[in-house]
């Protein structure tokens, strides 16, 4: 089967999955969160406050901000103790109910994590590169269904805004999660904002929908680049993307096959050298900007494609 979503009905629809507003720890409020993020050309936004005690254990309503034209997601970055070197968990969960019930004492990460999956929102393991998540503490965490890959505000914080290397290292145990990437915009007087995005593709711009596709990995993360499509053609995975300098398709170890040239919109790989594992692709455009596929998983067989996700 192939859950890649370049064929799926619909359209993508360009997102940022976590935000921050004066709810919590933001510098603006939430109308003007919303509006920054319409004028940017964006078609949905996630208002993802810390649900904590000292805010009120928020999950902001932003359902008056929707239209034809824009729409939102409910949801917030749950916290819980404790990550082996003592600091609080952060996980993302969009498409929370409002009455989602505020943490239980002593409530661990993956416990309120399990909790906000079983009430229906897409859970990701939050910026892990930040706070030094080990390979160990994100195991834990079965309820996820996606690693933050990259994270605008910690490259502005403290240069580890890439997060890949938990993904992979998840790959290799057999955990199929999906990957995305956001700002975690605060507006706090560093350029937070609008640098990195999730596309994803769905049959209408309604909150349903979307979280249907997050949860199916339909969808890819970029800075600027466009995946046009991805698809797999006998035993080679074949890419098509805006202009770029460097295609990448990267797997297990050290294995990749890699694309280059000037205004590059094409790149064919032999999927043979993933077979037994998986791969992903980057495309890489002439200013360093990036764009990232899913990790797609080859489990034998000629042309057996299956996208990540939570198992």
């Amino acid at each position: 089967m192939r859950h890649l979503p370049f064929d799926r009905p619909g359209r993508f629809y360009r997102g940022n999955l976590h935000t921050h507003s004066t709810v919590s720890d933001g510098m603006l409020d939430p109308v003007d969160v919303v509006r920054r993020y319409r004028e940017q050309g964006y078609d949905f936004l996630a208002i993802t406050d810390h649900f904590m005690e000292s805010f009120g254990f928020p999950v902001v309503d932003t359902r008056l901000f929707r239209d034809d034209g824009f729409t939102t997601l409910l949801g917030a970055e749950l916290h819980g103790p404790a990550l082996e070197h003592g600091e609080p968990w952060h996980l993302l969960a969009v498409g929370l109910p409002l009455d989602f019930p505020p943490a239980l004492e002593g409530e661990t990460g993956p416990a309120i994590a399990s909790r906000a999956a079983a009430a229906g929102a897409f859970v990701g393991i939050a910026h892990p590169a930040w706070y030094s998540l080990t390979l160990d503490d994100a195991l834990l965490v079965e309820a996820a269904h996606a690693v933050e890959i990259y994270n605008e505000t910690t490259v502005q914080d403290n240069d580890r805004g890439e997060s890949w290397y938990l993904s992979d290292q998840l790959g290799l145990r057999g955990r199929r999660l999906f990957a995305f990437a956001s700002d975690d915009a605060h507006f706090a007087g560093r350029p937070d904002a609008f640098g990195g995005w999730t596309q994803v593709r769905a049959k209408a711009l309604e909150p349903e929908e979307l979280l249907a596709a997050l949860k199916a990995g339909h969808f890819y993360s970029s800075q600027g680049p466009e995946l046009h499509d991805i698809h797999v053609d006998d035993d080679r995975l074949h890419v098509a993307c805006s202009p770029a300098s460097l295609i990448i398709a990267s797997g297990k170890g050290s294995r990749s096959q890699a694309a280059r040239g000037d205004g590059l919109t094409s790149g064919s790989f032999d999927l043979e050298r993933f077979r037994d594992s998986f791969c992903r692709v980057t495309v890489i455009d002439a200013t360093g900007k990036r764009a990232w596929s899913n990790p797609i998983w080859l489990d034998g067989g000629r042309g057996d494609v299956v996208a990540s996700g939570l198992l």
